[in-house]
């Protein structure tokens, strides 16, 4: 079955509003913090086990998609993330708001089953565009959820997001019922042969490793960065409330707007190509946080910068690595986003140590160094052939 330009988009559109899920929290990590009398830092760890909680979906969950039909386990998994969102709305305490944001990082993984039924669907010659197209979705509605959730943590505080975010969830569980095209499984073994896979897909497909190892350090970048700039635009000289901070999304969606063209480029010429622009994009992003780290003409011009820069190394690596294994493509994903959300995972945790030892300093030389690491894996594996 061919996908039409409507099913694209709302594939698009779905896979946007469900990864918003796990990135609500990050502009409202002061309001959690004034209402339950913990440290920033301390209400800061519910990005860390949102962050977990979707690296384990991705693991345990995302695999059981070239062994399930895809569309029945897509919506089963928003239905629950629906549930954890609402539990989240509840929380009594800071410890249970970690737990819940454990589930709703789980629970969130939907867009990585839509992702690998996309590139299932589609053909080898517009594979890049399509994927391009549907990351485009994913993007944005990380970097726009910043923005919504500011605002409506400023008018309705933080529970009111997350009342929000579990009625939009339900209803696209709705929504996806009858619009999304079923596709068959592939995988025939048990659930037991299906993860052992994984490691021998690792194993056995050096690109795989390569852009998973490039891809967790961008990612723990992206992690470090927008878990501790909350810090920095709600202190001196910027003081900032969760509405304005939420802004920057937008500045991010514009980076973001590039995806169907990095697509392109994937589909035309070598992928690889576009990953050493978007390190280059990284490195300019962090020399303008550093220099002009109280100007916010400059934190916008960077924030453009490693999000246009993320979305070329994420894109290129995601259409090397569906091309490798077609039957295996929720596998690959699996290995790939995985090893990803780990990074950011990490990314968010040092982001808060750095921070508490050398706030913004500390955290443009972290993130640097993510990006050197990256660069480094980048040229060792040059002569590799590229997927």
């Amino acid at each position: 079955m061919a996908l039409s330009k409507w099913t694209i988009t709302v594939m698009a559109l779905c896979t946007g509003l469900i990864v918003a899920n796990i990135y609500y929290c990050q502009p409202l990590l002061v309001l959690m913090s004034d209402e339950f009398g913990v440290s920033v830092e301390n209400a800061g760890q519910v990005t860390f086990f949102t962050q977990l909680g979707y690296a384990l979906g991705l693991l345990f969950c995302v695999p059981l998609g070239d062994m399930l039909e895809k569309k029945r386990q897509i919506i089963l998994m928003t239905l629950a993330a629906a549930t954890a969102l609402a539990l989240s709305a509840l929380s009594l305490n800071i410890t249970m708001l970690k737990v819940t944001g454990l589930m709703i990082g789980f629970t969130s993984v939907v867009p990585q089953l839509i992702l690998p039924l996309a590139a299932t669907l589609s053909s080898n010659e517009n594979r890049g565009k399509v994927i391009g197209v549907v990351m485009s979705g994913l993007l944005i509605g990380i970097l726009l959820s910043r923005t919504l959730s500011g605002i409506v943590g400023h008018h309705l505080g933080w529970r009111g997001m997350f009342w929000i975010a579990a009625g939009i969830s339900l209803l696209l569980a709705v929504f996806m019922f009858f619009t999304f095209p079923k596709s068959a499984p592939a995988f025939k073994g048990t659930y037991g042969d299906l993860m052992k896979s994984l490691m021998t897909l690792t194993k056995e497909q050096p690109v795989l490793r390569e852009a998973s190892a490039i891809n967790a350090c961008v990612f723990a970048m992206f992690g470090l960065f927008w878990t501790t700039v909350v810090f920095l635009l709600s202190e001196a000289p910027f003081h900032y409330g969760s509405d304005k901070i939420g802004l920057m999304g937008l500045a991010a969606a514009a980076g973001a707007m590039g995806a169907p063209l990095v697509g392109r480029i994937a589909d035309k010429k070598n992928p690889r190509i576009a990953i050493g622009y978007g390190i280059i994009f990284l490195f300019i992003g962090f020399f303008l946080f550093f220099f002009f780290k109280t100007e916010i003409i400059g934190i916008i011009i960077g924030i453009i910068a490693i999000d246009l820069g993320l979305q070329s190394i994420h894109v290129s690596n995601q259409t090397r690595v569906y091309a490798l294994i077609p039957s295996a493509r929720n596998r690959l994903n699996t290995v790939f986003m995985t090893t990803s959300f780990i990074g950011t995972a990490l990314g968010s945790g040092i982001g808060l140590w750095v921070w508490k030892v050398g706030e913004w300093t500390g955290v443009c030389i972290a993130g640097t160094g993510f990006i050197m690491i990256a660069l480094l894996i980048y040229l060792l594996t040059y002569k590799r052939p590229s997927a």
